[in-house]
């Protein structure tokens, strides 16, 4: 697949949208929509009998639902993937971890964004006040089994992809 010519479509703080004249391998044409956004962290925080996890409104599906921490670094500040994992902890749990240990790199949603994740495993944690951004205001957290995860995820009050999938890395990793 070759590109022909890209075009800025929308751009904000956050993401940029571009879209792509493409040549496929047979020389017909097409057009590519991909989304820009920086990589991002996410953290399992594991406690003896399971995870913390982080419930908040996500407004493009017009509700709450429960994930892990994540997120990447803010408009103009920069630093690595495990700064960046610890930073987004503190931010929205408040927790610190004594180990961070990294589990993989995934993409989130490859057939549209170019957006990866470092997947880090947060143990030995020790209880903060959360500093949360405006956008955060109306999160909460709590730490939950793993039977009760198990169960949450069976009945759709987890439905992030990339929380399920950090799941999977840290399963496959036991």
């Amino acid at each position: 697949m070759e590109r022909l010519n890209s075009r800025t479509v929308y751009t904000n703080a956050w993401m940029t949208v571009r879209e792509d004249r493409i040549r496929h391998a047979d020389g017909s044409i097409g057009v590519y929509g991909v989304v820009e956004k920086p990589d991002s962290a996410l953290v399992l925080p594991r406690w003896a009998e399971g995870f913390w996890l982080v419930e908040q409104f996500r407004y493009p599906v017009g509700r709450r639902a429960w994930e892990f921490p994540q997120g990447s670094w803010g408009h103009g500040v920069g630093g690595g993937a495990a700064a960046l994992a610890r930073q987004e902890l503190a931010e929205e749990t408040g927790l610190r971890a004594k180990a961070l240990t990294h589990l993989g790199y995934l993409y989130e949603a490859y057939g549209f964004s170019t957006q990866g994740f470092d997947v880090y495993l947060a143990t030995g944690l020790t209880e903060g006040e959360p500093d949360r951004e405006t956008t955060e205001q109306d999160m909460v957290h709590r730490p939950f089994t793993d039977t009760q995860i198990r169960a949450m995820v069976l009945a759709g009050d987890i439905v992030d992809a990339p929380s399920l999938a950090a799941l999977t890395l840290y399963a496959l990793s036991r």
